[in-house]
């Protein structure tokens, strides 16, 4: 026998309560994981260090004692991971191993320009795929749904590594349109604001570009597959009879119910803004935190590896957690159930 729980007039703990206390103890998880994977991977700081032929290489072996001790390398697991709390806890990420330089000062000087890099061309990709999609899917089966199904096919299957590699030879070695990497030029000073911003730019077209490119093809399918799934859907024939024009159903009624999945992704990849994009930023010696986790990983850099990944994982989560409370502002149901 079902039970009526409005009937029995049962109060129910809010919805965004259980979401928030939920991301509490996520949060609580994904710190310790945080703490255990660096430690999980083969070698730690103090063996790169014992390796002459590593870049971090210290022939003392006192010195390495010493700077075991001073990092807490030398104090057993859990030690290391009640100071690791301790450490969140009072904002202290420590200090970097390998440039011997505090954590969140590196993070303070990462951060900013993967921001720049990946948000705008975020942005410029989701209102691209947004749009086409959406519109390829209202006019499922034309010329025009299959001309734009083929192009972002294409744009989905480009390997991004061998078009960067092009865009860098064509553009900046050939060309010399643009300059070949890092995100200003070295040694260079500005004598206006609009020339630094001029030079910040030329420098942010190429990776932005092939941010965007790997961007859209996948959130596109998203999006038309969305659109189409619901154009049988009642409040569409609804909308239909009254007569409304046609553009405000694909957009008012059509869009605003199939972009759910759609912002569920774009939270995701917007809470992994911030890690920035590793080859990316690799291949063009851009100065953001995507760079600073490939070279601390090669370094067994525990305190840049804890906090870069402390970074991206409270913003995954957040993100996830705005999605899901805007959920309820998108779909009432959503909101009820």
């Amino acid at each position: 026998m079902s039970v009526n729980i409005r009937a029995l007039n049962v109060r129910r703990t809010p919805r965004w309560l259980n979401q928030v206390g939920l991301y509490g103890l996520t949060v609580w998880a994904v710190l310790t994981f945080n703490f255990l994977l660096p430690r999980a991977l083969p070698g730690d700081p103090i063996a790169a260090m014992q390796d002459s032929s590593s870049n971090f290489y210290i022939a003392d072996a006192e010195a390495r004692a010493r700077l075991a001790a001073y990092y807490g390398l030398d104090r057993p697991l859990g030690e290391q991971y009640l100071g690791y709390l301790a450490g969140i806890a009072t904002v202290n990420l420590g200090w970097s191993i390998r440039l011997n330089t505090p954590v969140i000062e590196l993070l303070r000087l990462r951060l900013p320009w993967t921001l720049l890099l990946t948000i705008p061309t975020l942005l410029i990709a989701s209102t691209i795929t947004v749009l086409a999609g959406v519109h390829s899917g209202w006019v499922r089966g034309s010329r025009t749904d299959r001309a734009l199904l083929i192009a972002f096919n294409l744009i989905r299957t480009m390997p991004v590594y061998l078009l960067g590699v092009f865009a860098l030879i064509l553009f900046s070695v050939n060309l010399g349109w643009l300059p070949l990497f890092g995100a200003t030029t070295p040694f260079r000073v500005w004598q206006t604001p609009w020339e630094q911003a001029a030079d910040i730019l030329k420098h942010w077209i190429l990776p932005a570009s092939l941010l965007i490119v790997e961007t859209l093809g996948a959130r596109f399918l998203l999006m038309r597959n969305s659109m189409v799934a619901v154009l049988g859907e009642d409040y569409m024939l609804v909308a239909r009879a009254k007569g409304l024009p046609e553009r405000a159903i694909e957009f008012r009624h059509g869009l605003r119910n199939a972009i759910l999945p759609f912002v569920t992704a774009f939270s995701a990849q917007l809470g992994f803004a911030v890690s920035g994009a590793i080859f990316i930023e690799t291949l063009f010696a851009y100065p953001g935190m995507g760079r600073l986790m490939f070279d601390a990983v090669g370094a067994r850099d525990y305190p840049v590896l804890e906090g870069s990944f402390l970074v991206v994982a409270l913003s995954v989560l957040t993100m996830n957690l705005l999605a899901d409370l805007m959920y309820g502002w998108l779909d009432p149901r959503v909101r009820e159930a």
